[in-house]
């Protein structure tokens, strides 16, 4: 049997696929403790610069496997409280590392597929990708990060909509609401994703993940609190050896022109 999450490494870049494609990638308890374990090596392993998150099939990922859901019958609540917080601490992982996420959205994502999928640092669909809250239908409400995540991409208003309607957005929209960094044609996702991964690779990680760390503190910070932060970064980034050698070379590049 084939793991719930495979992983894969080569050119310092990783990479998970959701593999349940006969469930439509649905997350269970086995996948959920999968994608944990596989973001905890992510995050611990040096050698490892950059993420990529997608699919196997025809979805990226359906959300919580509700045969599951049903199968527990009145055990439901902790069964939910254990597969969301099995979750919530991969994602915590994966959006925590220093290392940057690309998440190639390779067909639809419904519930906690739709919050995986808007974690990445650049969210790529597949035109024939399209997202749905899908909870409330199923008298849910979302786990994921979603009610963290979607308002701060989309707006409130947006958020509201997409979450108590749970009306289809397709990837056209996605892109043109700023669910998802960009939309490209199926064949391309893969080769796009691993041309951005590769220039990600080239930079300096220290640097992303400074930039990943204060993004993501940026919503809870008090302005001066968050300038504090900002200026306690800089300055630290500033005295690596890898600043040092690229404000060198930038600043002879420049004398050089004159």
């Amino acid at each position: 049997m084939s793991a719930p999450v495979e992983f894969s490494c080569a050119e310092k870049i990783a990479t998970l696929t959701l593999s349940r494609p006969n469930h439509g990638n649905t997350i269970d308890p086995a996948m959920a403790l999968a994608l944990l374990q596989v973001a905890e090596r992510c995050d611990d392993d040096a050698d490892i610069r950059c993420v990529i998150l997608t699919g196997r099939g025809k979805l990226f990922c359906g959300g919580g496997d509700v045969g599951a859901f049903a199968a527990a019958g009145a055990d439901a609540p902790a069964f939910l409280r254990d597969l969301a917080g099995t979750l919530h601490a991969a994602i915590v992982r994966l959006m925590r590392m220093r290392k940057p996420l690309i998440t190639l959205v390779n067909g639809p994502a419904a519930g906690a597929g739709m919050s995986l999928a808007m974690i990445g640092d650049f969210a790529l669909a597949a035109r024939s990708a399209h997202f749905s809250a899908a909870y409330t239908a199923l008298g849910l409400s979302p786990d994921g990060g979603m009610s963290w995540l979607l308002p701060r991409v989309v707006g409130l208003r947006r958020a509201q909509e997409i979450i108590l309607s749970n009306r289809r957005v397709s990837s056209d929209e996605a892109e043109r609401i700023g669910l998802v960094t960009r939309t490209v044609d199926d064949e391309q996702l893969a080769a796009t994703g691993a041309e951005i991964a590769a220039e990600l690779v080239a930079e300096p990680m220290a640097a992303l993940g400074a930039a990943r760390g204060l993004l993501l503190e940026s919503y809870d910070s008090m302005l001066e609190a968050h300038l504090d932060r900002e200026m306690r970064s800089i300055a630290e980034l500033g005295g690596s050896d890898e600043s040092r050698r690229r404000v060198a070379a930038f600043a002879a590049r420049r004398n050089s022109n004159g």
